[in-house]
């Protein structure tokens, strides 16, 4: 998928299973989907994006998902079709990390029910051709290291994958956008 095709929102992606998906940018109309698609992860999942076991999402946590701050955030969700009250399948987003300009952190989530079928591959390169085209220089997230999953598509996407020097149970990984 070639970098400008990757950053063109919305589209339609079809995943290798042969389901489609609708991705486009977060709009605040998302809020109770994304309560409701967070309801909807397994504990498990719950714990690989949050780093937690959280039991529900917090307001505030809400409320930053469908009210990122322009310039400094973008997200992107996957919607199960086109319709207008489709369920949110998956997201993803980066937000800048000092100093400005120079890199992004990212996190990617997946419906347990979506996962294996390339829809975090499309996220990610989605993000990667938005930060390319935003002139970032670095991307880099944090992984669970027993994250097997999200670290074999890091490197796959080109990611280093390093120990985290900020705590043991986890991996960082890093792309160079330039």
């Amino acid at each position: 998928m070639s970098g400008q095709q990757a950053g063109q929102l919305p589209r339609t992606v079809q995943l290798r299973d042969g389901r489609t998906v609708l991705m486009r940018r977060v709009n605040p109309g998302d809020k109770s989907e994304f309560e409701a698609a967070f309801e909807r992860l397994s504990s498990s999942s719950r714990y690989t994006r949050f780093f937690a076991p959280l039991l529900e999402l917090p307001e505030q946590m809400l409320e930053a998902a469908a009210n990122p701050p322009a310039g400094q955030v973008v997200a992107l969700v996957a919607l199960a079709s086109e319709k207008a009250d489709a369920d949110i399948v998956g997201g993803a987003r980066y937000a800048h990390v000092p100093p400005a300009g120079e890199a992004c952190e990212f996190a990617v989530t997946v419906a347990d029910d979506w996962q294996g079928a390339g829809l975090a591959r499309h996220l990610m390169q989605t993000l990667i051709a938005l930060a390319q085209e935003r002139g970032l220089r670095r991307m880099e997230g944090h992984v669970l290291a027993e994250n097997t999953g999200m670290r074999g598509l890091a490197s796959r996407l080109g990611f280093t994958d390093v120990a985290s020097p900020e705590e043991h149970t986890l991996r960082l990984v890093t792309l160079d956008l330039v």
